[in-house]
This record gives structure tokens, C-alpha cells and sequence, in this order.
């Protein structure tokens, strides 16, 4: 179980299979299609900020499945993600993972970055929901510097083809015998 929290509280909630979870590296899979514990806003609308009150409803998260690295005390996981019919590396900013006694618990820091697979070019993504988030008070202007900093250091990662960005992963595939995973009991209980 992954999960994103906002002041105590579950924002977001991904079942996954844990392909990897060593001291220095973990790694997981989201099957495309799964069901997850998304925030709904009031107007019944999917919420991409915390920015207003929340209800948690399980829905399917989006049908390309998702390969997933992240690092001890790294503020960052980087996503094989399948955008406009193609695979790029991305970039979620995001507090390091914090495990927890069903999963991984962490802070989304709503800028991302987009690398092409063949890491000929990046760029920014939803630069302009950090604005919106520094202007509503979820983050300071700190903050945002930092995550900056944080996106090239993992871009420099990536690019320079730091391990386990040293090999090639665009035709990497899922075990077709892993079990799609499910929300567990307890999965939107807020961390004590």
C-alpha cells in the first residue's frame, strides 16, 4: 500500500505489488486499471490538491500500469510511465517514504518532472499547481525551492545513468502471474 497524506490525513490510496524492497532500493508496480482510495471534493470531483475538504471513494486509477523506484531518504520516486502512447521516466516529488505497518506513507509535493526514455530532453510538469499550492499556504516559497533542486538532482540522476537508470527499461514487463492487487483493511484509517 501506497499512500499519500496531507496533515495527518490519507489524500490518496494505491494498492501495489512490491517488486523490490532492499535497504537501498524499492521498487513497485501498479497494474493498470486498479482500484484506489482517490480524494473527492464536495462536487464529487477527483481533487489533485488538498486545497478543500475530502472524502476518500474508491475508484480505477487510470489503465497504463506503472513501474516505480524509490530511495531512502530521497524526496523523490521515479515512475516508468506510459504518456501520449509512449514510456518517459517521471519524476514524482514527494517526501521520502515513511513505511508504515501496511506500506509506505508519504507527502506529494505536486511537481513532477517528464524525462524521455532516451533522455534526449525534460521538462516541468503542473509547475502551475505548486504556484497555486504556495499561493494557498500548503507550501512555502522554501519549499518550492527545494523541490526544484530536488527535480534537477534526480533529472542529473536519470540522464547520467546512475543505477538503475544503467540499463534499459522501456520493454520491461510485469511477472503475468502477479495478482492485482486490492485495498486492505484499514487502508484509509489516518496515521496515528
Amino acid at each position: 500500500m501506497l499512500r499519500e497524506v496531507w496533515r495527518g490525513r490519507v489524500f490518496e490510496a494505491r494498492p501495489m505489488i512490491v517488486v523490490q524492497d532492499d535497504p537501498d532500493q524499492a521498487m513497485f508496480f501498479l497494474p493498470g486499471g486498479v482500484r484506489c482510495g482517490v480524494p473527492v471534493g464536495d462536487d464529487g470531483c477527483e481533487l489533485r490538491l488538498p486545497d478543500r475538504p475530502w472524502h476518500l471513494d474508491v475508484r480505477p486509477r487510470g489503465d497504463q500500469p506503472i513501474l516505480s523506484f524509490a530511495w531512502p531518504d530521497t524526496p523523490y520516486s521515479v515512475l516508468l510511465w506510459t504518456e501520449e502512447r509512449r514510456r518517459v521516466w517521471y519524476v514524482n516529488l514527494q517526501d521520502p517514504l515513511m513505511r508504515t505497518s501496511i506500506g509506505f506513507d508519504t507527502v506529494d509535493h505536486a511537481l513532477d518532472v517528464v524525462i524521455e526514455l532516451d533522455r534526449s530532453s525534460w521538462r516541468w510538469k503542473d509547475e502551475e499547481e505548486l504556484a497555486e499550492a504556495v499561493h494557498d499556504g500548503l507550501f512555502s516559497e522554501a519549499e518550492a525551492a527545494d523541490f526544484y533542486a530536488w527535480g534537477e538532482r534526480a533529472v542529473d540522476r536519470i540522464v547520467s545513468r546512475q543505477a538503475p537508470f544503467d540499463r534499459d527499461w522501456g520493454d520491461w514487463e510485469p511477472d503475468p502471474g502477479w495478482i492485482v492487487p486490492e485495498l486492505p483493511d484499514g487502508w484509509n484509517a489516518d496515521p496515528g
